[in-house]
């Protein structure tokens, strides 16, 4: 980078390299499966928090009469039946059992309803994940450093003013429905008994509901969050992805002397068939396959080598070296390598011409097949 001023010409080298660990690609698949795996996942309490507040008001108010009239029975039961009753150790177990199934029934909806909305939110938000890598033990977990870091994080400044937006909407929609009842609760003291439980319960159950409902809502905004967050700290460099790529799909370096090695073997191998050919066929330079027929245990002649080219030539001069008879025609040379690969028969097209090559060589060689 060069600067001029007032006839000065400043010299700045910028290695670009220090650019290359920046993280600011989206996240692979992969990464995104390994960090679910471990456990690191988008997902928002408060979202919970709010959806089983809000499941268990209603709950209240669908099965408010239910819960109403066992606990009536419970009282009625207490101050009729077991005021006068004696006081044994058989006595006080029997009551214990059947009171405590009693509260077990009472609370029975209200668990329930409240145990399938928390499991079904969790779902939603994170899916079927089972692993334990979140509670291993960690000694970076206790690093006072770090810990401080995480105190003074963007992240600790974000929850700490939710916390007090959530504090602002709660004490908001307490305030405005209490001076909506003003007029109920200063006239308590002239309702009955029965008066003053349905206007406490109305109340309560409507400030349930709006609290519930802010923080569903404020609950929803913290998942969005929670999923930019997440995503922006798995984000992966540029050699990250090709570190990722490398590992799954091997080093390209690596995989290309592999195949080369192979390719090697497999042309050493051919080359190994070639003095158990009958014949090659040639076109007499670019082309030459290498046939061989055994009528005790091939249907049709089979292409054991074919090469172009300089494999030509080279299974040429091993056929020469080892006395393999070498004919040229260069239509059947070039349809064969053209239209089989090694190990296959021959086409039944080219049965004819074929079984004539062979019929001579089996004729030059004195043989009879």
């Amino acid at each position: 980078m060069k600067l001029g001023v007032v006839g000065v010409t400043l010299k700045y080298r910028v290695d670009l390299q220090l650019f290359s660990g920046e993280k600011t690609e989206k996240a692979t698949p992969k990464k995104k499966q390994d960090t679910r795996k471990k456990g690191q996942i988008a997902k928002s309490t408060e979202l919970s928090g709010s959806s089983v507040l809000m499941a268990a008001f209603l709950c209240f108010m669908m099965f408010g009469g239910y819960i109403r009239d066992h606990i009536v029975r419970l009282f009625t039961d207490v101050y009729l039946n077991r005021l006068t009753m004696d006081v044994t150790k058989e006595n006080t177990i029997m009551l214990l059992g059947e009171y405590g199934i009693q509260i077990l029934l009472l609370l029975a909806p209200l668990f329930i309803v409240v145990f399938v909305i928390a499991l079904a939110i969790n779902y939603v938000q994170v899916g079927f994940l089972l692993t334990g890598d979140p509670l291993k033990m960690k000694f970076s977990k206790i690093d006072p450093i770090k810990g401080f870091k995480n105190i003074a994080s963007m992240r600790s400044l974000v929850e700490f003013f939710k916390s007090i937006f959530k504090l602002t909407i709660i004490s908001y929609l307490v305030y405005t429905s209490l001076w909506g009842a003003r007029q109920g609760l200063s006239s308590l003291s002239l309702m009955s008994p029965e008066a003053i439980f349905h206007f406490t319960a109305d109340v309560t159950l409507s400030l349930g509901i709006k609290i519930a409902v802010g923080l569903i809502i404020l609950g929803a905004l913290d998942y969005i969050y929670k999923i930019y967050e997440h995503a922006k700290n798995i984000r992966m460099s540029k050699q990250d992805i090709k570190d990722e790529y490398k590992k799954i799909e091997g080093d390209p370096l690596i995989k290309g002397k592999i195949r080369e090695r192979q390719r090697r073997m497999a042309l050493q191998r051919m080359m190994q068939e070639v003095p158990k050919a009958d014949v090659i066929i040639t076109n007499p330079t670019h082309f030459a396959v290498a046939l061989k027929y055994d009528g005790s245990s091939m249907e049709a002649p089979q292409i054991i080598a074919k090469g172009q080219d300089y494999m030509a030539l080279r299974i040429k001069e091993i056929a020469k070296k080892n006395g393999v008879i070498t004919m040229e025609n260069k239509p059947l040379a070039r349809a064969l390598y053209q239209r089989a690969e090694i190990g296959d028969t021959i086409p039944g097209d080219l049965f004819q011409a074929v079984a004539e090559v062979l019929a001579y060589v089996y004729k030059l060689k004195g043989k009879a097949k």
